[in-house]
Protein backbone atom coordinates (compact mmCIF):
# COMPACT_ATOMS: atom_id res chain seq x y z
CA UNK A 1 0.00 0.00 0.00
CA UNK A 2 2.90 2.50 0.86
CA UNK A 3 4.47 1.58 -2.54
CA UNK A 4 1.66 2.58 -4.45
CA UNK A 5 1.51 5.55 -2.73
CA UNK A 6 4.85 6.43 -3.42
CA UNK A 7 4.42 5.43 -7.40
CA UNK A 8 1.19 7.27 -7.37
CA UNK A 9 3.07 10.93 -6.19
CA UNK A 10 6.26 10.09 -8.46
CA UNK A 11 3.61 9.74 -11.19
CA UNK A 12 1.85 12.73 -10.38
CA UNK A 13 5.37 14.75 -9.56
CA UNK A 14 6.57 13.95 -13.37
CA UNK A 15 3.67 15.16 -14.93
CA UNK A 16 3.70 18.44 -13.09
CA UNK A 17 7.56 18.75 -13.87
CA UNK A 18 6.03 17.93 -18.11
CA UNK A 19 3.34 20.19 -17.51
CA UNK A 20 5.55 23.11 -16.45
CA UNK A 21 8.32 22.32 -19.58
CA UNK A 22 5.46 22.33 -22.25
CA UNK A 23 4.03 25.90 -20.41
CA UNK A 24 7.51 27.09 -21.25
CA UNK A 25 7.93 25.64 -24.64
CA UNK A 26 4.11 27.64 -25.43
CA UNK A 27 5.81 31.14 -23.65
CA UNK A 28 8.67 30.92 -26.01
CA UNK A 29 6.72 29.83 -29.06
CA UNK A 30 4.46 32.54 -28.79
CA UNK A 31 7.55 35.18 -27.88
CA UNK A 32 9.13 33.78 -31.19
CA UNK A 33 5.41 34.58 -32.80
CA UNK A 34 5.28 37.79 -31.45
CA UNK A 35 8.01 38.99 -32.68
CA UNK A 36 8.26 39.80 -36.26
CA UNK A 37 11.60 39.35 -38.56
CA UNK A 38 12.21 42.77 -39.93
CA UNK A 39 14.55 43.40 -42.64
CA UNK A 40 17.35 45.85 -41.89
CA UNK A 41 19.84 47.53 -43.38
CA UNK A 42 23.29 49.97 -42.44
CA UNK A 43 23.05 53.79 -43.09
CA UNK A 44 25.50 54.49 -45.89
CA UNK A 45 27.34 57.85 -46.46
CA UNK A 46 27.97 59.08 -50.04
CA UNK A 47 27.37 62.27 -52.39
CA UNK A 48 23.97 63.54 -53.41
CA UNK A 49 22.60 66.15 -55.61
CA UNK A 50 19.62 68.08 -54.15
CA UNK A 51 17.19 69.93 -56.44
CA UNK A 52 16.83 73.35 -54.79
CA UNK A 53 13.65 75.64 -54.81
CA UNK A 54 13.71 79.32 -54.54
CA UNK A 55 10.52 81.50 -55.13
CA UNK A 56 11.34 83.92 -58.11
CA UNK A 57 9.68 86.81 -59.57
CA UNK A 58 10.01 87.64 -62.83
CA UNK A 59 10.84 91.30 -64.81
CA UNK A 60 11.10 91.82 -68.32
CA UNK A 61 15.60 93.11 -68.67
CA UNK A 62 13.58 96.35 -69.34
CA UNK A 63 10.82 98.53 -67.68
CA UNK A 64 10.59 101.72 -68.90
CA UNK A 65 8.13 104.38 -67.67
CA UNK A 66 7.13 106.42 -70.11
CA UNK A 67 6.64 109.85 -69.02
CA UNK A 68 6.42 113.58 -70.86
CA UNK A 69 9.33 115.73 -71.33
CA UNK A 70 7.12 119.00 -72.21
CA UNK A 71 3.86 120.48 -70.75
CA UNK A 72 0.79 119.89 -72.26
CA UNK A 73 -2.62 118.34 -72.75
CA UNK A 74 -2.99 114.65 -73.83
CA UNK A 75 -4.76 114.97 -77.16
CA UNK A 76 -4.28 111.41 -79.14
CA UNK A 77 -3.59 107.88 -77.99
CA UNK A 78 -2.12 105.91 -80.75
CA UNK A 79 -1.74 102.05 -78.68
CA UNK A 80 -4.37 100.68 -76.17
CA UNK A 81 -3.54 98.34 -73.42
CA UNK A 82 -1.49 95.59 -73.58
CA UNK A 83 -0.28 96.10 -77.07
CA UNK A 84 2.88 95.40 -78.18
CA UNK A 85 4.84 97.97 -79.75
CA UNK A 86 8.27 98.57 -81.41
CA UNK A 87 11.17 101.07 -80.90
CA UNK A 88 9.86 104.50 -82.26
CA UNK A 89 6.51 103.97 -82.54
CA UNK A 90 4.12 106.72 -81.78
CA UNK A 91 2.28 106.10 -78.34
CA UNK A 92 0.75 109.66 -77.28
CA UNK A 93 0.67 113.15 -78.97
CA UNK A 94 0.36 116.09 -76.74
CA UNK A 95 -1.21 119.34 -77.78
CA UNK A 96 1.57 121.12 -79.87
CA UNK A 97 0.70 124.05 -81.04
CA UNK A 98 2.68 126.40 -78.50
CA UNK A 99 5.85 124.88 -79.22
CA UNK A 100 5.01 124.94 -83.52
CA UNK A 101 4.78 129.01 -82.18
CA UNK A 102 7.64 128.60 -80.63
CA UNK A 103 9.68 127.48 -83.65
CA UNK A 104 8.43 130.08 -85.70
CA UNK A 105 8.79 133.12 -83.39
CA UNK A 106 12.72 131.56 -82.82
CA UNK A 107 13.05 131.52 -86.79
CA UNK A 108 12.01 134.88 -87.02
CA UNK A 109 14.52 135.68 -84.44
CA UNK A 110 17.10 134.14 -86.36
CA UNK A 111 16.42 136.37 -89.48
CA UNK A 112 16.57 139.57 -87.67
CA UNK A 113 19.68 138.08 -85.78
CA UNK A 114 21.10 137.23 -89.60
CA UNK A 115 20.18 141.07 -90.51
CA UNK A 116 22.07 142.13 -87.99
CA UNK A 117 25.13 140.46 -88.25
CA UNK A 118 25.13 141.72 -92.10
CA UNK A 119 24.79 145.21 -90.95
CA UNK A 120 27.50 144.63 -87.86
CA UNK A 121 29.81 143.17 -90.92
CA UNK A 122 29.37 145.99 -93.36
CA UNK A 123 30.26 148.49 -90.21
CA UNK A 124 33.72 147.08 -89.00
CA UNK A 125 34.80 146.64 -93.43
CA UNK A 126 33.70 150.37 -93.23
CA UNK A 127 35.42 151.50 -89.94
CA UNK A 128 38.68 149.62 -90.57
CA UNK A 129 38.98 151.10 -94.05
CA UNK A 130 38.60 154.65 -92.47
CA UNK A 131 40.88 153.81 -90.27
CA UNK A 132 43.82 153.22 -92.80
CA UNK A 133 42.50 156.60 -93.79
CA UNK A 134 42.94 157.85 -90.40
CA UNK A 135 39.30 159.02 -90.31
CA UNK A 136 38.35 157.34 -87.46
CA UNK A 137 40.31 156.11 -84.28
CA UNK A 138 41.04 152.39 -83.46
CA UNK A 139 38.74 152.07 -80.40
CA UNK A 140 35.62 153.01 -83.41
CA UNK A 141 36.57 150.08 -84.85
CA UNK A 142 37.18 147.76 -81.89
CA UNK A 143 33.55 149.24 -80.61
CA UNK A 144 32.45 148.25 -84.79
CA UNK A 145 34.48 144.57 -83.80
CA UNK A 146 32.24 143.70 -80.59
CA UNK A 147 29.33 145.21 -82.08
CA UNK A 148 29.93 141.96 -85.06
CA UNK A 149 30.85 139.66 -82.14
CA UNK A 150 27.69 140.81 -80.18
CA UNK A 151 25.34 140.07 -83.55
CA UNK A 152 27.55 136.18 -83.89
CA UNK A 153 26.29 135.77 -80.31
CA UNK A 154 22.60 136.50 -81.30
CA UNK A 155 22.54 134.31 -84.65
CA UNK A 156 23.90 131.42 -82.76
CA UNK A 157 21.54 132.26 -79.57
CA UNK A 158 18.77 132.21 -82.19
CA UNK A 159 19.85 129.10 -84.09
CA UNK A 160 20.04 127.11 -80.46
CA UNK A 161 16.29 128.67 -79.67
CA UNK A 162 15.13 127.29 -83.01
CA UNK A 163 16.72 123.32 -81.94
CA UNK A 164 15.40 123.81 -78.63
CA UNK A 165 11.79 124.82 -80.28
CA UNK A 166 12.39 121.84 -82.60
CA UNK A 167 13.01 119.24 -79.66
CA UNK A 168 10.12 120.82 -77.71
CA UNK A 169 7.82 120.11 -80.79
CA UNK A 170 9.09 116.69 -81.15
CA UNK A 171 8.43 115.55 -77.50
CA UNK A 172 4.93 116.45 -78.23
CA UNK A 173 4.74 113.03 -79.88
CA UNK A 174 5.81 110.72 -77.38
CA UNK A 175 7.34 107.36 -79.10
CA UNK A 176 8.63 103.87 -77.48
CA UNK A 177 12.30 103.96 -76.67
CA UNK A 178 12.47 100.39 -77.08
CA UNK A 179 9.89 97.21 -77.88
CA UNK A 180 7.86 95.60 -75.75
CA UNK A 181 4.20 95.74 -74.20
CA UNK A 182 2.47 98.47 -73.32
CA UNK A 183 1.25 98.61 -69.62
CA UNK A 184 -1.91 100.19 -67.98
CA UNK A 185 -2.78 103.93 -68.48
CA UNK A 186 -2.64 106.75 -65.96
CA UNK A 187 -4.51 109.29 -67.95
CA UNK A 188 -6.50 109.54 -70.27
CA UNK A 189 -7.59 111.97 -73.39
CA UNK A 190 -7.62 116.02 -72.06
CA UNK A 191 -5.59 115.08 -69.10
CA UNK A 192 -2.74 117.38 -68.34
CA UNK A 193 0.91 115.94 -68.15
CA UNK A 194 4.00 117.71 -66.86
CA UNK A 195 7.19 116.08 -66.57
CA UNK A 196 6.31 116.52 -62.74
CA UNK A 197 3.82 114.31 -62.72
CA UNK A 198 3.95 111.61 -59.91
CA UNK A 199 2.88 108.59 -62.00
CA UNK A 200 4.20 107.59 -65.40
CA UNK A 201 2.02 107.50 -68.37
CA UNK A 202 2.24 104.12 -68.76
CA UNK A 203 5.13 101.51 -68.32
CA UNK A 204 6.50 99.50 -71.52
CA UNK A 205 8.03 96.20 -70.93
CA UNK A 206 10.71 95.16 -73.03
CA UNK A 207 10.16 91.23 -72.53
CA UNK A 208 12.43 89.29 -75.34
CA UNK A 209 14.44 88.67 -72.58
CA UNK A 210 13.65 88.42 -68.28
CA UNK A 211 15.06 88.58 -65.79
CA UNK A 212 13.88 86.18 -62.49
CA UNK A 213 14.84 87.41 -58.71
CA UNK A 214 14.96 85.03 -55.78
CA UNK A 215 16.68 85.18 -52.46
CA UNK A 216 19.26 82.16 -50.76
CA UNK A 217 19.78 81.65 -47.47
CA UNK A 218 23.18 82.29 -46.20
CA UNK A 219 24.01 78.68 -45.66
CA UNK A 220 22.82 77.65 -49.37
CA UNK A 221 24.84 80.44 -50.64
CA UNK A 222 28.11 79.09 -48.94
CA UNK A 223 27.41 75.90 -50.28
CA UNK A 224 26.98 77.89 -53.76
CA UNK A 225 30.05 79.50 -53.75
CA UNK A 226 31.94 76.41 -52.68
CA UNK A 227 30.26 74.56 -55.76
CA UNK A 228 31.17 77.08 -58.37
CA UNK A 229 34.51 76.97 -59.40
CA UNK A 230 36.22 80.72 -59.56
CA UNK A 231 38.00 83.20 -57.17
CA UNK A 232 35.61 85.90 -57.10
CA UNK A 233 32.15 86.74 -57.13
CA UNK A 234 32.38 87.42 -61.23
CA UNK A 235 34.32 84.27 -61.97
CA UNK A 236 31.44 82.36 -59.56
CA UNK A 237 28.67 84.02 -61.63
CA UNK A 238 30.31 82.87 -65.36
CA UNK A 239 30.71 79.39 -63.97
CA UNK A 240 27.55 78.71 -62.65
CA UNK A 241 25.91 75.38 -64.13
CA UNK A 242 21.88 76.75 -65.80
CA UNK A 243 19.27 76.91 -63.65
CA UNK A 244 14.85 76.16 -64.77
CA UNK A 245 12.04 78.15 -63.71
CA UNK A 246 8.81 76.34 -62.31
CA UNK A 247 5.77 78.65 -63.36
CA UNK A 248 2.92 79.43 -60.73
CA UNK A 249 0.90 76.42 -62.48
CA UNK A 250 4.09 74.07 -61.30
CA UNK A 251 4.53 73.51 -65.24
CA UNK A 252 8.73 73.82 -65.90
CA UNK A 253 9.49 76.46 -68.85
CA UNK A 254 11.07 75.61 -71.49
CA UNK A 255 13.93 77.24 -71.49
CA UNK A 256 16.92 77.11 -69.54
CA UNK A 257 18.51 80.28 -67.34
CA UNK A 258 21.60 81.13 -66.09
CA UNK A 259 22.57 83.28 -62.74
CA UNK A 260 24.05 86.57 -64.71
CA UNK A 261 24.23 89.00 -61.18
CA UNK A 262 24.33 88.84 -57.04
CA UNK A 263 23.31 91.14 -54.63
CA UNK A 264 26.03 93.08 -52.84
CA UNK A 265 24.97 92.12 -49.63
CA UNK A 266 22.94 90.05 -47.71
CA UNK A 267 19.46 91.45 -46.21
CA UNK A 268 19.98 91.67 -42.50
CA UNK A 269 16.28 91.31 -41.58
CA UNK A 270 15.92 88.09 -43.66
CA UNK A 271 19.20 86.93 -43.74
CA UNK A 272 19.10 85.89 -47.41
CA UNK A 273 21.27 87.47 -50.33
CA UNK A 274 19.06 88.30 -53.77
CA UNK A 275 20.22 86.96 -56.86
CA UNK A 276 19.11 86.93 -60.29
CA UNK A 277 18.87 84.86 -63.49
CA UNK A 278 17.99 85.72 -67.05
CA UNK A 279 16.07 83.87 -69.22
CA UNK A 280 15.16 83.93 -73.04
CA UNK A 281 11.05 84.68 -73.88
CA UNK A 282 11.40 83.78 -77.64
CA UNK A 283 7.33 83.24 -77.49
CA UNK A 284 6.69 86.06 -74.95
CA UNK A 285 5.15 83.09 -72.25
CA UNK A 286 6.63 85.16 -69.45
CA UNK A 287 5.06 88.77 -68.47
CA UNK A 288 6.84 91.67 -66.06
CA UNK A 289 5.26 90.29 -62.85
CA UNK A 290 4.76 86.67 -63.24
CA UNK A 291 6.15 84.32 -60.13
CA UNK A 292 7.33 80.69 -59.94
CA UNK A 293 10.36 78.80 -58.51
CA UNK A 294 13.71 78.77 -59.18
CA UNK A 295 15.32 75.14 -59.13
CA UNK A 296 18.88 74.61 -58.81
CA UNK A 297 20.94 71.65 -58.33
CA UNK A 298 23.27 71.76 -55.68
CA UNK A 299 25.88 68.83 -54.91
CA UNK A 300 26.80 67.27 -51.33
CA UNK A 301 29.51 65.25 -50.80
CA UNK A 302 30.01 62.72 -47.97
CA UNK A 303 26.11 62.96 -46.38
CA UNK A 304 24.36 60.87 -44.27
CA UNK A 305 21.90 59.20 -47.46
CA UNK A 306 18.58 57.64 -45.97
CA UNK A 307 16.24 55.79 -47.89
CA UNK A 308 12.41 58.13 -47.73
CA UNK A 309 10.75 54.43 -47.75
CA UNK A 310 12.45 53.80 -44.25
CA UNK A 311 10.71 56.63 -42.28
CA UNK A 312 7.80 57.84 -41.03
CA UNK A 313 6.40 61.34 -40.49
CA UNK A 314 4.46 62.52 -37.12
CA UNK A 315 3.04 65.65 -37.28
CA UNK A 316 6.05 67.49 -39.61
CA UNK A 317 9.10 65.17 -37.41
CA UNK A 318 10.79 62.54 -39.20
CA UNK A 319 11.14 58.83 -37.74
CA UNK A 320 13.51 56.16 -38.02
CA UNK A 321 13.04 52.62 -36.75
CA UNK A 322 15.88 50.58 -35.15
CA UNK A 323 16.30 47.53 -33.67
CA UNK A 324 18.15 47.91 -29.55
CA UNK A 325 18.20 45.18 -26.91
CA UNK A 326 15.88 42.93 -29.50
CA UNK A 327 13.40 45.46 -29.44
CA UNK A 328 12.20 48.15 -31.77
CA UNK A 329 13.16 51.64 -31.15
CA UNK A 330 11.72 54.78 -32.92
CA UNK A 331 14.47 57.65 -33.62
CA UNK A 332 13.99 61.61 -34.67
CA UNK A 333 15.84 62.69 -37.52
CA UNK A 334 16.52 65.72 -38.75
CA UNK A 335 16.76 65.86 -42.72
CA UNK A 336 18.35 68.64 -44.81
CA UNK A 337 17.21 67.49 -47.82
CA UNK A 338 15.92 64.96 -50.38
CA UNK A 339 18.16 63.69 -52.79
CA UNK A 340 16.37 61.27 -55.32
CA UNK A 341 14.33 58.31 -52.92
CA UNK A 342 16.52 59.37 -50.35
CA UNK A 343 17.06 62.06 -47.32
CA UNK A 344 20.32 63.85 -46.43
CA UNK A 345 20.30 63.40 -42.57
CA UNK A 346 21.73 66.16 -40.45
CA UNK A 347 21.36 64.76 -37.08
CA UNK A 348 19.99 61.48 -35.58
CA UNK A 349 22.12 58.92 -37.38
CA UNK A 350 25.40 58.34 -38.46
CA UNK A 351 27.31 56.30 -40.73
CA UNK A 352 27.21 52.54 -39.93
CA UNK A 353 23.77 52.74 -37.77
CA UNK A 354 21.36 49.86 -38.43
CA UNK A 355 17.87 50.91 -39.06
CA UNK A 356 14.58 48.80 -39.97
CA UNK A 357 13.99 49.27 -43.79
CA UNK A 358 10.40 48.30 -44.38
CA UNK A 359 7.40 46.59 -42.42
CA UNK A 360 6.99 48.75 -39.35
CA UNK A 361 3.80 50.60 -40.42
CA UNK A 362 2.32 49.14 -37.55
CA UNK A 363 5.36 48.69 -35.14
CA UNK A 364 5.05 50.42 -31.87
CA UNK A 365 8.41 51.28 -29.76
CA UNK A 366 9.08 48.10 -27.57
CA UNK A 367 7.65 45.83 -29.46
CA UNK A 368 10.52 42.82 -29.68
CA UNK A 369 11.83 42.52 -33.48
CA UNK A 370 13.98 39.84 -35.10
CA UNK A 371 16.48 41.39 -36.92
CA UNK A 372 16.74 39.85 -40.55
CA UNK A 373 19.56 41.16 -42.61
CA UNK A 374 18.26 42.52 -46.06
CA UNK A 375 20.63 42.20 -49.13
CA UNK A 376 21.28 45.18 -51.37
CA UNK A 377 19.30 47.67 -49.22
CA UNK A 378 21.05 50.50 -49.75
CA UNK A 379 20.24 54.17 -50.82
CA UNK A 380 20.12 54.75 -54.32
CA UNK A 381 22.66 57.10 -55.97
CA UNK A 382 21.20 60.44 -56.64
Amino acid sequence: MQRFFIQKSTILFLSLIVLAGCRKNNQNQSYQQQAPELPVDIVKQGDASVSREYAASVEGVSNVEIRPQVTGYLTKIFVDEGDYVRAGQSLFKIEDQIFREQLKSAQAALITAQANLSTSKIDVDRKKELFRNKMVSDIQVKEAEANYNAARGAVSQSMSSIESAKINLNFSTIKAPVSGYIGRFNYRLGSLLTPTNQDPITLLSDIHQVYTYFSMSENDFNNFQKQTVGSNINEIIKNTPAVSLLLSGGEKYAETGRIDAVEGQFNKTTGSITLRAKFNNPNNLLRSGNTGKIVMEQFYSNVILLPIASTRTIQDKTFVFTIKDGKATQLPIEVSGKAGDNFIISKGLKAGDQYIVTGFDRLQPGTPVVAQKQKNAQPKKS
